[in-house]
Order: C-alpha cells, then sequence, then structure tokens
C-alpha cells in the first residue's frame, strides 16, 4: 500500500510521505522458517510456527524531501520484528533522486538507495538427547535431524536485506 501526501512545507523543501508498507522479502523468509515441524521420540509433535510466528510484521515508510525541481533527498525506517527463534533488526533508507527533462515531454529519473541495518538472524535452542547425548545448542529446525548436535548450527540462517537500490527510468509523454 502506498500514500501520496504532502507531509510538511519548510523553507521551499517539501517533504512527502512516499509510501508505508508492512512485510518484506525478510518477512516471508521468516515465515518460510516457521514452517514444518519435528516429532519428539515419544511422538509429541513440536512445530516450528510458536517459534518463529511475529504478531507484529515488520512496518516500513518511505519518506521524500524535495530539495529543488530536479533533486530530492529519499528517506525511511522500519521497526523490524521478533519471534522467540527469528528477529529482523529496525532498519534505516537513505537515498536519492535526481530528474532532468531532456525534452519537455521527458522525464529521465535515477533513484538511488541503500539500507542500513535490517538484517534477518536466528537464534539456537537448547536440546536434551537424554541420558546419552545430554543437551546441546542447536540449530532449532534442525535439532531431530542425523547431523551432530554442533553440525546444525552452520545452517543457521542470517540474512541481509537487498542493501542498494538502483532505479533509471525514462518516461515520454504522447
Amino acid at each position: 500500500m502506498a500514500f501520496f501526501v504532502s507531509a510538511m512545507t519548510a523553507n521551499g523543501q517539501e517533504t512527502s510521505l512516499v509510501g508505508i508498507y508492512q512485510g518484506s522479502e525478510l518477512t516471508a523468509a521468516a515465515n518460510r522458517l516457521g514452517q514444518g515441524g519435528y516429532e519428539l521420540s515419544g511422538g509429541t509433535k513440536v512445530s516450528f510456527d510458536k517459534w518463529y510466528h511475529s504478531k507484529w510484521i515488520d512496518m516500513r515508510f518511505e519518506m521524500l524531501t524535495q530539495l529543488s525541481d530536479d533533486f530530492g533527498l529519499l528517506w525511511g525506517a522500519s521497526t523490524g520484528q521478533r519471534a522467540e527463534k527469528v528477529r529482523i533488526d529496525p532498519g534505516v533508507k537513505l537515498g536519492f533522486i535526481l530528474q532532468k527533462r531532456p525534452t519537455p515531454s521527458t522525464t529521465l529519473s535515477l533513484t538511488v538507495s541503500s539500507i542500513l541495518g535490517g538484517n534477518l538472524t536466528e537464534r539456537p535452542c537448547t536440546a536434551d538427547f537424554g541420558a546419552v547425548g545430554g543437551f546441546h545448542t542447536v540449530n532449532c529446525r534442525l535439532a531431530a535431524s542425523q547431523l551432530r548436535p554442533s553440525d546444525t548450527l552452520k545452517y543457521m540462517t542470517n540474512l541481509e536485506p537487498s542493501r542498494w537500490k538502483l532505479d533509471l527510468r525514462f518516461r515520454g509523454e504522447f
């Protein structure tokens, strides 16, 4: 969902709300981590959903501060989201838009932006492998696999958002 609303004007600079968004590619990745489960030795089913489901979905807003007719600063932030075994950190978006009009009916624009922060990290579990195996730190999703407990930690998910966005557009009116 996106809104285009003028927020404020000061010293000839106008700041506008470009959009408000909920969810991202990292939200989708966190949701995929919560799919599935395993069965304990006694037959009890353990669902990953309770560990990876977040009640709050990452929310982002983006603003544009127009500094001249052809140049503006993009900026914004995200709230992040958290569940018991996965976290998306809050982030900050910074960038600019440069626009030129080669002819009165055409526009060439360049948008460059970057996201700082916003990483997804998965947290481990402590698993009890009984009297023989003892307690070990493991990847929650692989605790019941055939891997040695210490080897499951290699498969912990750590993702970054798409850090850079470059958008070049040419628009002509007929």
